[in-house]
């Protein structure tokens, strides 16, 4: 996968896991464990995102 494509690819990922995590959030009794995990998915690929985007050195 090209550089380009991973991170277009993380991006994309990165929105669905924000829409599931509203849609949750919205529920009237939400799952406590499943927001903790999706908060956790997404900030997983933030990382990685920029940990990306940082110059080699």
């Amino acid at each position: 996968m090209g550089y380009d494509a991973r991170i277009d690819s993380l991006r994309m990922k990165h929105a669905e896991l924000d829409e599931v995590l509203v849609a949750e959030a919205r529920r009237p009794v939400p799952d406590p464990a499943m927001l903790a995990d999706l908060k956790r998915q997404k900030l997983r690929i933030k990382d990685e995102l920029e940990r990306i985007a940082q110059p080699a050195h």
